[in-house]
């Protein structure tokens, strides 16, 4: 593969067929509404383009060169060489060195950014949480929150070789390109033009905060002034729970604003993928609960030459296959996020299914075809179906076990923990109750006293042993609050509407998508975001990454986490139109 190196000068004219293809248009001709409207359930709102012409087009003009591109994708990749992990087994803040790796990561954001902290009132929180308060002209309007995590998982060190290039590299493939002067290309110039991104961040989530960033670092250098306050939070643990982040940067919000101080909360998320020629964009207005189970059986131990018939990881074997043997229900609510999806996908998606459109527009009246769009999505084949459970109800992974010391000593103690993600629908109190049942006839069977988060439920014999449920790390979280999508706030303005405008202006402004279609439509999100910690702070709270979804090579927390080059001014054009739309959102 080639790595910066420079082709011959006789490929000038194919990179300067290629400047020319991404050259600017007049953003005012090329964002025409050519969108879908309907009244129906998946209602379309118009393209929302902002008052503050002369601004946007400039924006546009600057983030359709490939200098900007250069050097947007640059910055990503010199925060990517920051190793900034976080994990559940780092002690809090000053008590463990690990976390010393985010100065570092500070001391590159402010090189790259230094209009920004010298023009933004910028605050740590918990020594390395970043907040950044942009303050706009009239304080009777709500501020906009807009967060990201600093942080990154861990790198396991056993797949490291497996890597196409270091996971902390930040290695961007690009190739150089000589550029002799022609009609498009007025000096001679080198243009990077490459394909991927790598390392771990590169997906999750430093994107977000070098577009967030960079959005803010252009406005200020055109001179733009918002007329609402603008906060950036930038937490460093999302990845293990934010105990040491959003949860600090949320007490400091909330003593600095108040409770529903806020306007609207966009954080990472779902992006956007094409279906024949349509742009589905889907901003999760809803996320799953979560819940992590210990499973612990203890017993008497001994040497093993004279075992039980059971020991103690056979009697947790049990319980893991019975808890595997009964999945969770599915179900399916008129009221649900998913059924939104769905009607939107009924309406819109030329590929789908014709059994599951004709079900959801059925189902929308008849009980009965609501449950045969269940049964038929969760029957489906595959990763989709796999997909259709996941969105259709709660899931459990077994997903650590541990136990016993020696070979010949019976183990006295062993246990598992089994990930849950609450149903939209469901509760953690109904979740431990469900597991309570499925657990109670082992105890039972093997005369073993059942200690249910905190509750005796069965009394085993006295010496036999135990079998503890608890919730393993005090994580415990329940399904979020809906974000309503028809409801107004700043007199006539509906978040949901304004962000669905904005998105639509976003990728019409787009070269690469400006002769799309766009649907945006309300989705579920199945992980948890730091959004969990801002509850009070704002009911309008939308997960939306604005990125396509071939731009990953390989998905977030896993080798060879890539991001295309492509990808990041796409979500620069997002943030920049977002903050230029809200701030003028008494439209």
């Amino acid at each position: 593969m080639l790595s910066k190196a420079i082709v011959a000068i006789a490929a000038a004219q194919a990179v300067a067929a290629y400047v020319t293809a991404q050259t600017p248009l007049s953003p005012l001709g090329s964002l025409a509404d050519t969108q879908l409207h309907t009244s129906g359930p998946c209602k379309q709102f118009n393209i929302l383009v902002p008052k503050q012409t002369g601004i946007a087009n400039a924006l546009e003009s600057l983030y359709n060169t490939p200098s900007f591109k250069t050097k947007t994708n640059d910055a990503l990749s010199a925060i990517i060489r920051v190793p900034s992990v976080s994990s559940e087994n780092f002690l809090p803040v000053g008590q463990d060195p690990h976390w010393e790796t985010f100065s570092d990561l500070h001391t590159e954001l402010r090189k790259l950014f230094p209009l920004v902290f010298k023009s933004l009132n910028v605050t740590t929180v918990n020594t390395y949480n970043l907040v950044f308060h942009w303050q706009g002209s009239d304080d009777s309007l709500k501020p906009v929150l807009l967060t990201a995590h600093q942080d990154v998982v861990p790198v396991e060190p056993s797949t490291v070789d497996q890597w196409t290039h270091p996971p902390f590299s930040g290695y961007n493939d690009g190739v150089l390109v000589l550029c002799i002067p022609t009609q498009n290309i007025s000096s001679l110039s080198i243009l990077a033009i490459g394909t991927w991104i790598w390392g771990r961040g590169s997906v999750d989530d430093k994107p977000d905060i070098i577009s967030q960033l960079t959005a803010v670092d252009s406005l200020l250098k055109h001179g733009f002034k918002p007329k609402r306050s603008f906060v950036l939070a930038f937490g460093i643990d999302e990845e293990s729970s934010g105990t040491y982040g959003a949860r600090h940067i949320y007490k400091y919000l909330e003593g600095v604003f108040g409770q529903d101080s806020f306007a609207a909360l966009i954080d990472e998320g779902s992006g956007f993928s094409e279906d024949s020629g349509i742009i589905f964009a889907g901003p999760a207005i809803d996320e799953k609960g979560y819940l992590d189970v210990r499973v612990e059986v203890r017993t008497p131990g001994g040497h093993s030459s004279v075992p039980p018939r059971h020991t103690a990881i056979g009697i947790l074997a049990q319980a893991i296959t019975a808890i595997e043997a009964n999945p969770h229900p599915t179900d399916l609510l008129r009221d649900s996020t998913t059924f939104q999806y769905l009607q939107c996908a009924a309406e819109f998606s030329p590929s789908l299914n014709p059994l599951i459109r004709e079900l959801t527009k059925r189902a929308e009246h008849d009980d009965n075809a609501l449950k045969e769009l269940a049964h038929a999505l969760v029957t489906q084949p595959g990763e989709q179906g796999a997909f259709a459970l996941a969105l259709l109800g709660t899931t459990q992974a077994v997903d650590l076990i541990s136990g016993g010391v020696k070979v010949n000593a019976l183990p006295e103690k062993v246990e598992a923990v089994v990930n849950h993600r609450i149903s939209e629908y469901s509760s953690v109190s109904d979740l431990q109750s469900r597991f309570t049942s499925i657990v109670l006839p082992v105890a039972e069977r093997f005369n073993l006293t059942l200690d249910a988060f905190g509750r005796v439920v069965f009394e085993g014999a006295e010496g036999r042993g135990e079998i503890v449920l608890s919730d393993a790390w005090g994580t415990a979280l329940e399904p979020a609050p809906k974000t309503p999508t028809n409801e107004k706030t700043d007199g006539d303005v509906r978040p949901y509407e304004l962000l669905q405008g904005t998105i639509k202006a976003a990728l019409k402004a787009s070269p690469a998508y400006k002769d799309k279609k766009v649907v945006s439509s309300p989705a579920l999100a199945l992980g948890n975001t730091d959004t969990k910690s801002y509850w009070n702070l704002t009911r309008h709270i939308f997960r939306y990454g604005h990125l396509p979804d071939d731009a990953m090579y390989n998905g977030a927390h896993t080798v060879n986490e890539a991001i295309h080059v492509n990808a990041l001014v796409e979500k620069v054009r997002f943030h920049s139109k977002l903050i230029l739309n809200w701030s003028e959102a008494d439209f």
